[in-house]
């Protein structure tokens, strides 16, 4: 059977729009909100960044009090939104952080490969069941021209035989394999159980609990909610693109929205008809790339492409269904395994992604030292959440870390301009960057922003 537009448009649309990892029974009740209290540190957000700052600070020292404040639910917005890869790479890929930081590169690479050991330790340390799984990833090629940018002749190097061998889609050219570097997780279920291992620790956490300031007063800090007054030591935003509690942050982050569909469970048949027997994650080679994975129940779920960016740097409910970007995504999931034509979708979401000029997290403190905030991790925040977590928290100690110490972490973003310029370089950047994937060919605007340090080929 042959998947036509239309037959691809209507499988999207008869999608349940809900969020494949959320959608479970076994998600945790709702923790009540906390009212005027005090504690060492206070964390916003319970997102992967807040939830890891919350668990390593009590690790560091398990005398101080710790409360973690969440406006929502633990894991509501992009942990609980996303693919499920947790990666090693800090800088969003090799290229990306040699260019920016190539006298330190090798040592952020370390790094992040040790923070991924690390995950992995601690989940199986807490025996958080997430399914992590330490799979890699497979970078593959679907243009004649992206298959130069797999390195041929190089170890690791896959020709079309060999990438189709690991999972078959007749659009593969070849791929490249990263055994090592990315592991599969169900992001919910992680971070419930971290939450769990930090409650275990003694950490309080705190959901329908939104902060509407933060302030200092003489040495101590006063966090602000409908519920009263939190005095804190000291903070830590971990709010990600919520970004409207810290001005010097804001101008740094823009919200875009990327979109995902899950099927429903493939048969033994239909998951023998593509391969895929190792596991891996996917991600195709294009600047407006395809992210995809099996999930424990032999789902795929297939994101990415078509990220959008809202004027007015728009976040709000009803941006995270878009039937357009829903479609798109069925189109190309058909074009790339047409063996699964009679295959339906089951979920359908969108979530806010927290993007800045340099495509990976940046940091800093404010209000003196006594708060600390990291943001900006552009789609990477499942695994380097953990770094920045113990980067927040060498920056409130004051210490010199081999952390603290990179460039990385010292330096800031370029902001982004006020509107509409923002929204027209937006624009300008996608339409410039699906060209280059069409042809090859990086034009005179995409080059521009590379010199000026802004440019990024996924």
């Amino acid at each position: 059977m042959t998947t036509t537009p239309e037959r691809a448009h209507a499988l999207a649309d008869a999608a349940e729009p809900r969020v494949l990892w959320l959608d479970t029974p076994d998600r945790p009740p709702a923790r009540p909100p906390v009212g005027a209290t005090a504690a060492d540190l206070v964390v916003v957000g319970g997102g992967f960044t807040g939830l890891w700052t919350a668990l390593l600070a009590k690790e560091r020292d398990p005398d101080r009090s710790v409360v973690l404040l969440e406006r929502d639910r633990v894991a509501e917005h992009a942990t609980g939104r996303n693919g499920g890869f947790c990666e090693a790479s800090l800088t969003h890929g090799e290229a990306n952080g040699r260019d920016r930081w190539p006298g330190e590169y090798d040592e952020l690479d370390r790094l992040g490969l040790q923070n991924l050991d690390e995950i992995e330790e601690t989940v199986r340390r807490h025996g958080i069941d997430c399914g992590f799984a330490r799979t890699g990833q497979l970078s593959v090629a679907t243009r004649p021209h992206e298959v130069d940018l797999l390195e041929p002749g190089t170890p690791g190097f896959l020709d079309a035989a060999a990438v189709r061998a690991l999972v078959d889609s007749p659009t593969y050219l070849a791929g490249r394999l990263d055994a090592d570097g990315c592991a599969m997780v169900d992001p919910a279920r992680m971070a419930w159980g971290l939450a769990g291992a930090a409650e275990s620790l003694g950490v309080r956490i705190a959901e329908g609990t939104p902060v509407t300031a933060v302030r200092r007063n003489g040495t101590r800090m006063e966090v602000h909610t409908p519920h009263g007054v939190v005095d804190a030591g000291h903070v830590v935003l971990a709010t990600n693109v919520f970004t409207s509690l810290l001005r010097k942050a804001r101008r740094r982050v823009v919200p875009v929205y990327d979109h995902v569909l899950a099927t429903e469970p493939l048969t033994a048949s239909q998951l023998a008809s593509i391969g895929w027997e190792q596991r891996c994650g996917v991600a195709d080679s294009g600047n407006l790339f395809h992210y995809y994975r099996l999930t424990d129940d032999d789902r795929i779920l297939w994101g990415g492409y078509d990220a959008v960016y809202h004027f007015g740097r728009g976040i709000a409910p009803h941006h995270e269904q878009r039937p357009a970007t829903h479609r798109v995504l069925a189109e190309h999931f058909h074009e790339t395994f047409p063996q699964l034509a009679d295959v339906a979708f089951t979920h359908r979401w969108g979530g806010v992604i927290d993007t800045c000029t340099r495509f990976c997290a940046f940091f800093g403190t404010a209000r003196r030292g006594r708060l600390a905030y990291a943001a900006g991790f552009t789609g990477l925040g499942v695994g380097a959440s953990r770094f920045a977590a113990n980067v927040m928290l060498d920056l409130l100690a004051g210490e010199e870390t081999e952390r603290t110490r990179l460039a990385m972490v010292r330096e800031q973003p370029l902001p982004f301009p006020p509107e509409p310029f923002a929204w027209t370089g937006i624009q300008l950047t996608r339409w410039a960057s699906a060209r280059a994937d069409e042809t090859g060919r990086r034009n005179l605007w995409l080059r521009t922003l590379d010199r000026v340090g802004l440019g990024f080929d996924s």
